[in-house]
């Protein structure tokens, strides 16, 4: 169960980070991701009333979406998100108490690391992705620097991912992203549509990277 949600997160290619003012708009997002073809919702805990939302929607979108916790700090809170039907645990750093809870249960846990030394942590901790964070600071040069020495590591990065850097990020090796605002923007002004159609545009950059990088791997042409 563990690993399969942990391939269908990278199948996915973008989890789309969800943080709203209420229940109602974190719910409209994650609707607008799904039409848009988005696989992976993660339901920050700074949304009032996340476990409720969490619930909502893992019930109504069970096989259609895996739903995840995010801004996760502790293992008590993990375990609420996951009696909430959370499918998957994001902290903005590695706590080894959540990654043992994570593991107990098996639940993917997907820590934020911003060095290398705390992505072996990781690692070590036995986190099943990498979250590269905060992203806009460490930029997709880092990614790819960091796969030099580790090139086991499943990195996915969060915070500075744009439309605009997908496919740099995934040239970089990164496994997956992690989309926050510049895909949910629209709706702070109610317009569902244009996530819709970022998230479309983002899953056919990501499929266009990722035949650049493996054509380049294999020393073939995309």
């Amino acid at each position: 169960m563990k690993f399969q949600i942990v391939e269908r997160l990278v199948a996915s290619g973008v989890v789309a980070v969800v943080r709203a003012q209420d229940e109602n708009t974190a719910a409209a997002i994650a609707d607008a991701c799904a039409q848009g073809g988005i696989q992976a919702i993660e339901i920050t805990l700074t949304v009032p009333g996340a476990l409720r939302v969490i619930d909502g929607l893992s019930r109504k979108m069970a096989g259609q979406l895996i739903i995840g916790a995010g801004t996760v700090l502790d293992p008590e809170t993990a375990r609420a998100a996951m009696l909430s039907g959370a499918q998957f645990i994001v902290s903005p750093a590695l706590n080894t108490e959540t990654a043992r809870l994570c593991h107990r249960y098996q639940i993917p846990y997907l820590p934020g690391c911003g060095t290398v030394s705390e992505i072996i942590q990781a690692l070590e901790a036995g986190a099943d992705l990498i979250k590269v964070f905060p992203g806009e600071t460490l930029g997709p040069a880092f990614v790819k620097a960091v796969l030099g020495p580790l090139p086991q590591a499943p990195l996915m990065p969060t915070g500075g991912v744009s439309i605009d850097n997908a496919a740099e990020w995934i040239r970089a090796g990164s496994v997956a992203l992690g989309a926050g605002s510049s895909l949910t923007a629209g709706a702070a002004r109610g317009d569902f549509g244009s996530i819709t159609t970022l998230a479309k545009q983002y899953l056919e950059r990501i499929k266009e990277a990722r035949a650049e990088r493996s054509a380049e791997r294999s020393g073939g042409k995309a």
